[in-house]
């Protein structure tokens, strides 16, 4: 008889749910608000299974979703971390919504006082709302898979509650997602995966700057990301101290030796050294390395078993990261049109030379491999400590063996190394972009959870 009820339950949420989805672009600017500091009353459910099983969803969408390039991949990934902290925020005991700390958001619904939450529920609702809005061009399978997670995510969580409850963490995870997507919509990326090169971009051109590059020879990637609002607000100059070595030819120059050690490590190349290349290159119909690195996280939270509060917590925390890792990043990229090892070793040094990995339709300088790393990496070091150990499974189903990491720095090491090995940056790309990556998890660090 409760199966059945449950069942009944469902089904009116699911029309609850349609009425909802049809009206997810156009959210109301205020909803009736409680006083924020009330005391809310605490119900069961804290489980951070149920947001796992959300980011292991979006990595299969990231790969098999149209546009889905590093930088909005990571994009999606922020605001699904926001979303989910967000639902939970009020039932953590202490925690401080971000409402008024990140860049633009000056409105989250909150709960009823003294009405009882499902915070799982919440969560997951928000979710499966968020996760649509950010995947709108998904396929029709994977659309459904995202309607039937939330489905079985519901029922595993609903046995022991009533279903006015079950109803009113349903809505509030609903609503708190559609003020977040609201406010994704006004940073610049809403619509980046649908236009990945831009016909109107026209690159600079001149000696030093970027060229299209072998061998596929395509235009250039997302140009104007960089314009889009970050998530946090950044507190000093963004161009302070970053330039890269001054543009020479000269085989005694700096920029000369930088590009000749590329070179020299790629005809060198180690069994190891090549190994770590493609471990970490991440490149078009994968996770993307903002993917793999929210695949960690993922990992790390259920192998620690974080409740949900806190997994909440870290997933907002290296998804903002990330997606400022991107624009930043992309900003750099953009504004100095650096040429890419190829270009620069085959007009130089060696007119046969390509690299071990494919290089990406975007200027060299920064490196976004060594920009998002550092960014996660710092996080997640913070949360588990600079001495945390761990081994990353999560290319065993490429064929990769699982890899250990004595430290997160020393992972972050090695994918920014693997750029170089890989031929397709400069050592000074990989620790400039490093330092730019610790800079952002320091202000992410710096908000008030």
């Amino acid at each position: 008889m409760k199966f059945v009820c449950l069942r009944s339950c469902l089904v009116y949420l699911m029309f609850v749910l349609g009425l909802f989805a049809c009206k997810r672009e156009n959210a109301p600017d205020h909803l009736p608000l409680i006083n924020e500091t009330a005391v809310l009353h605490a119900t069961s459910g804290n489980d951070a299974a149920v947001a796992v099983s959300w980011y292991q969803l979006q990595l299969k969408l990231i790969k098999e979703t149209g546009g889905f390039t590093p930088p909005v991949a990571a994009r999606a990934i922020a605001y699904t971390g926001i979303t989910l902290y967000e639902s939970v925020v009020w039932g953590a005991g202490g925690a401080s919504s971000l409402k008024g700390q990140l860049n633009g958001l000056h409105y989250v619904p909150v709960p009823e006082r003294g009405k009882k939450y499902n915070w799982t529920i919440a969560a997951n609702s928000a979710l499966a709302v968020i996760t649509k809005n950010l995947f709108p061009n998904a396929s029709a399978a994977n659309l459904a898979l995202i309607t039937q997670l939330e489905i079985d995510n519901l029922e595993a969580f609903s046995d022991s509650c009533a279903q006015d409850e079950i109803i009113r963490s349903v809505n509030y995870g609903r609503q708190v997602a559609g003020s977040i997507y609201q406010w994704s919509t006004s940073d610049g990326g809403k619509d980046g995966y649908l236009n990945t090169f831009p016909s109107d971009y026209v690159p600079p051109a001149g000696a030093g700057l970027w060229v299209p590059t072998p061998p596929l020879f395509q235009p250039a990637m997302l140009p104007y990301w960089g314009n889009n609002r970050p998530i946090i607000r950044p507190n000093t100059p963004d161009q302070a101290g970053i330039l890269p070595p001054l543009y020479s030819t000269d085989t005694t120059s700096v920029f000369y030796n930088e590009a000749f050690l590329v070179y020299h490590t790629g005809i060198t190349l180690s069994p190891e050294k090549n190994l770590i290349a493609r471990y970490w290159a991440d490149g078009g119909g994968t996770f993307t390395p903002p993917g793999h690195l929210i695949a960690i996280t993922a990992q790390l939270i259920s192998e620690q078993h974080l409740s949900l509060s806190s997994a909440a917590k870290l997933f907002a925390q290296v998804g903002i990261g990330l997606n400022d890792a991107g624009i930043l990043c992309w900003k750099y990229k953009y504004r100095y049109n650096l040429l890419r090892p190829v270009t620069y070793i085959r007009s130089n040094i060696d007119s046969s030379w390509l690299p071990l990995i494919g290089t990406p339709p975007f200027p060299s300088y920064i490196s976004g491999h060594a920009t998002f790393t550092s960014a996660a990496g710092h996080i997640l070091a913070a949360y588990f400590g600079d001495g945390f150990s761990f081994t990353d499974k999560q290319k065993v189903p490429e064929g990769f063996t699982p890899r250990f990491f004595s430290t997160f720095i020393d992972m972050t090491d090695e994918a920014a190394a693997s750029r170089v090995y890989g031929g397709i940056h400069y050592q000074f790309d990989s620790e400039v972009g490093k330092q730019v990556g610790e800079n952002i998890a320091e202000r992410v660090l710096g908000l008030r959870y």
